[in-house]
């Protein structure tokens, strides 16, 4: 007799739903698991028998097979034991096969039988929904799962609790949802002292999620503004929201079950590797750029990150997606995020100060920005100059406007957007292209008439013209303005062609 359970294998963070077959017949005592397991998923035969003899049930002198069908699908993770153990059990007629068949398990078991949380419940979640079947998970998974409405998600402690489920001994409850957490508060845009037009940059990119470089000598104040970016930004709607948690579920990130409607906020070291920022490593697990997905990813001293890490930013950033290829497997990540940098001005960092520059000016500078190819520089929308702040303007009292005022225009902005692209495809200014480009961000005569003599003075390429055009529209939004107009052209063409080298 075979006995199935159900589980899961991940692809990216996508679910695939996996039947765990068991079988117990005469011959030699042994237990295989087959199906391409990983070592992890091998080494579940060794946590099972122990498990099941803390429950004080021995495993019969027969031979167990186990098989992982789609037999051809690399199977990993340690989420497959809870399958296997209840799979086995039903096929030595300790559960009910029918009911056992009825679920979708995912656990890791310890050797006394208690379920450890695994990574993956709410893409797990996800896919037993659309199998019309419950979910099956460690209790303390099960607030994860919950947030997904259609599907029914029940926690189990230990092995021994879900057989009495099955059994029913017992009844386990429906889990509920984890808390809504909010991020961290305290940095505030008053705090920031000068540097207007930066502030004005800032809020037109995170209006339109609009990709931002900062250059300025060292303590002009770039990672300050870039941390004060997530106290501006609007929170993530629903859908966002459960996107952005899935890849972190599957990075293991979610604190206790909550998930949060702030925007993420990625700041990975300049040292970091190809695989860390992009994706890949043992599992194709997902990089900084899709853990910021629906957020912010922050690359301070951009230069200093390896060429060919920077390289491989220029497709994500136009495709919103990154396809992760290794030998066993390619991978999608969903990875549509808002990039900011910040550079220092050259190596010595003081290029446009003559007291502390180098032998080297203006060498120095260009080699240094030098390291950001044309391609991925045409990639930025907004191009801002961080001047050092005077000392006398240390001493200036607080700003009148806090985070809280900005955003509430940031907000008010995304609102007419998400009204502009309600049943499109497009959920903010940056997405838009083709007719819809056209359509949304067209300028009126005179801003086409001086966004094309631009275009000809400084030779825009294609993708520049139309991030002008997007930025344009952006400003409008802004300005609470129904069309474009000659000023909100030319504000997105300075900062278009700001530390630009035509210029």
């Amino acid at each position: 007799m075979v006995s199935v359970a159900y589980t899961v294998a991940f692809e990216g963070v996508d679910a695939r739903m996996v039947e765990v077959q068991c079988a117990v017949s005469p011959g030699l005592p042994a237990f295989s698991i087959v199906g391409l397991p990983d070592k992890a998923v091998s080494e579940a035969r060794d946590r099972v028998r122990s498990a099941l003899s803390a429950m004080s049930i021995a495993l019969p002198s027969k031979r167990i097979t186990v098989n992982l069908s789609p037999a051809d699908l690399p199977k990993e993770g340690s989420h497959f034991d809870l399958p296997i153990a209840l799979a086995l059990l039903a096929a030595l007629d300790v559960l009910p096969d029918d009911k056992v068949a009825e679920t979708v398990a995912l656990g890791e078991l310890s050797l006394d039988g208690s379920l450890v949380p695994v990574i993956g419940a709410l893409p797990a979640a996800m896919a037993a929904a659309e199998e019309s079947r419950t979910l099956l998970c460690p209790v303390a998974c099960g607030a994860e799962a919950a947030w997904v409405d259609a599907a029914t998600v029940i926690g189990a402690a230990s092995l021994g609790e879900a057989a009495r489920h099955y059994t029913g001994q017992t009844t386990l409850l429906p889990a509920e949802p984890g808390e809504v957490t909010s991020g961290p508060t305290g940095r505030d845009l008053s705090d920031v002292k000068g540097q207007e037009r930066a502030k004005r940059a800032l809020e037109i990119a995170a209006a339109g999620r609009h990709h931002m470089l900062m250059i300025g000598t060292p303590g002009s104040g770039k990672s300050m503004l870039a941390a004060r970016l997530p106290g501006i930004l609007p929170p993530l709607t629903a859908t966002e929201a459960l996107e952005t948690s899935m890849i972190h579920s599957l990075a293991g990130l979610l604190d206790e079950g909550g998930i949060s409607r702030q925007r993420p906020f990625r700041e990975p070291h300049h040292t970091a590797s190809m695989a860390a920022i992009v994706g890949g490593g043992r599992g194709a697990k997902p990089g900084e750029i899709s853990l910021a997905h629906n957020g912010v990813l922050f690359m301070d001293e951009f230069p200093e990150f390896p060429r060919t890490v920077l390289e491989t930013l220029r497709q994500p950033i136009e495709t919103g997606e990154v396809m992760v290829a290794r030998a066993n497997a390619h991978i999608k990540y969903p990875c549509r995020f808002m990039l900011v940098a910040a550079a220092n001005p050259c190596k010595c960092g003081y290029l446009s100060d003559p007291a502390r520059a180098c032998a080297r000016v203006p060498q120095c500078g260009e080699d240094y920005l030098g390291r950001i190819s044309g391609p991925l520089m045409d990639r930025f929308d907004l191009r801002v100059d961080v001047p050092p702040v005077a000392f006398a303007d240390l001493d200036l009292p607080d700003p009148s406007e806090s985070s809280a005022q900005v955003a509430g225009r940031v907000m008010a902005a995304r609102d007419v957007q998400s009204a502009r692209f309600e049943g499109h495809a497009a959920r903010v200014n940056a997405d838009l292209e083709g007719g819809a480009l056209e359509e949304a961000a067209a300028p009126d005569t005179e801003g086409k008439d001086l966004l094309l003599k631009i275009a000809e003075r400084f030779g825009l390429s294609a993708r520049g013209y139309h991030r002008v055009l997007r930025v344009a529209r952006t400003i409008a939004d802004l300005d609470g303005s129904a069309d474009v107009r000659r000023p909100h052209v030319a504000e997105a063409v300075g900062y278009r062609l700001a530390l630009s080298s035509e210029v």
